[in-house]
């Protein structure tokens, strides 16, 4: 490739990765234990609010839990399987009450690239329900015709192994040899991190005062004998 071309290609990736980056984070995030390791997920309230909203709300429901990725296409997608059909476990009434729910197209000018989670969908824009990909490299043909909701945010690893797995070819899919299963998921809470913090730091002052007392009291022996 001439060094011309070489140089406007990298710098379009890092201004694509820019915009991305620049998109405000969601505080809650979804952590997939999968087989391969876990995956930990952030999103893009800002851009796609209603699909953040749902995905969240299946997550809590613990839907996501024993499902798998049907679908690893090595450069191009690792996709979660439709939670109605994916699960190994029975869902109770409480989670079979939201699991077909769908959810309105949010397009945006987000460009998909490693990491970005996309929402799955059918012909009709508006069919997205449980199913979505965490792109495994940059697919510019699905740009502004699947919604881009969030990103990985660890995990980088997880997905390399995953790639590595054998797989067969199923008419348009490419599928993992061996079920690539979601074990457990969650969603982290903005508070759980900020409740650790404030815990770290307040034994951190705690272990600071302490020796600060200490010092106080053999100054005050070295300096005011028999006191």
């Amino acid at each position: 490739m001439p060094l011309l071309s070489w140089t406007l290609t990298a710098v379009l990736a890092c201004c694509t990765l820019a915009g991305a980056s620049a998109q405000k984070l969601s505080d809650e995030r979804v952590v997939l234990q999968t087989t391969k390791g876990d995956l930990e997920l952030a999103f893009y309230p800002e851009v796609a609010p209603q699909t953040v909203r749902h995905i969240l709300r299946l997550a809590r429901r613990g839907l996501y839990n024993t499902n798998h990725f049907f679908r690893v296409d090595k450069g191009f997608v690792a996709q979660v399987a439709d939670v109605v059909g994916g699960r190994t476990a029975p869902m109770d009434a409480h989670q079979k009450a939201i699991a077909s729910d769908s959810v309105q197209g949010e397009f945006s000018e987000l460009k998909h690239v490693r990491g970005t989670l996309s929402m799955a969908r059918y012909d009709d824009p508006n069919s997205g329900t449980s199913s979505f990909s965490i792109l495994l490299g940059a697919a510019p043909h699905l740009d502004s015709k699947y919604a881009v909701f969030g990103r990985l945010v660890a995990g980088e690893e997880v997905l390399s192994a995953m790639e590595a797995m054998p797989t067969r070819k199923e008419g348009m899919f490419v599928m993992p040899n061996e079920r690539l299963t979601i074990l457990s998921s969650y969603v982290k809470e903005p508070y759980e991190a900020s409740t650790s913090e404030c815990i770290l730091e307040l034994r951190e002052t705690k272990h600071r005062a302490d020796g600060l007392a200490v010092e106080i009291e053999k100054t005050r022996q070295k300096r005011l004998p028999g006191m």
